[in-house]
């Protein structure tokens, strides 16, 4: 073959090849590269072993499912499925009383996701209420991840909170004072829990006895919910 046809071919190829990534990468979540990894079989997982006990969580107590997701607030994947498919699933899962999500911290992300979950405790313990409308504003405002520095991350926090009416950002910086210690022990346990289900990436969910992996749309989690709903 002509090396004037070969050519272009390649470049075809391998544009080809790109954009399957970009797309890979656009539907799954990002790794922490340690959690997880290993040849043998993937553990297996029951939502009845995993721990809720003072977990964030949204929808009616005595569900009869429960939906667990592990999220990074710095995580771009998290974002994508907290905008795009958690509002899908509380119109028709939640708000009807089918469904009850917990959400779970896996903060990997570096300094700021840390200080993101703090601020998320500190608001579930002290504004339950609040805490969704609080915690889609992170999401919908969220920057780069760990684009900021230290301070720049707290400012965020502290508009991101102040721009929800009826919390307090004085008192919640309190809290987080006083309790920085007792929230990230919380968040640690939740990360190591996360490895014995073999979860080493955000975002990441348990239902039934099955984990799903990435930032699915709709259609994906529907389907779940609606085979252990017994639809």
């Amino acid at each position: 073959m002509d090396n004037k046809i070969l050519m272009p071919l390649s470049i075809v190829l391998a544009g080809l090849f790109i954009a399957g990534a970009v797309y890979w990468n656009g539907q799954h979540p990002a790794q922490t590269g340690s959690a997880g990894s290993g040849n043998g079989a993937a553990p297996s997982v029951n939502v009845k072993d995993v721990s809720t006990t003072g977990e964030p969580f949204v929808g009616d107590p005595n569900a009869p499912v429960t939906l667990v997701e592990w999220s990074d607030y710095q995580c771009p994947f998290c974002k994508q499925w907290e905008l795009s498919t958690l509002p899908d699933l509380m119109q028709q899962y939640v708000n009807a009383g089918k469904v009850k999500i917990v959400f779970k911290d896996f903060q990997f992300l570096g300094p700021d996701s840390t200080v993101d979950g703090e601020y998320a405790r500190a608001i579930w313990k002290l504004y339950p209420n609040l805490f969704m409308t609080w915690r889609t504003a992170l999401y919908t405002n969220e920057p780069q991840e760990n684009s900021m520095s230290a301070a720049q991350n707290l400012a965020f926090l502290e508009k991101t909170t102040k721009g929800v009416s009826g919390i307090d950002w004085a008192k919640v910086q309190a809290d987080v004072a006083a309790n920085q210690s007792t929230y990230d022990a919380a968040m640690e346990a939740d990360k190591t829990e996360a490895a014995k289900f073999g979860i080493s990436a955000t975002p990441s969910f348990v239902l039934g006895t099955q984990m799903i992996a990435g930032a699915y749309p709709t259609a994906t989690f529907t389907a779940a919910l609606d085979q252990v709903l017994g639809k």
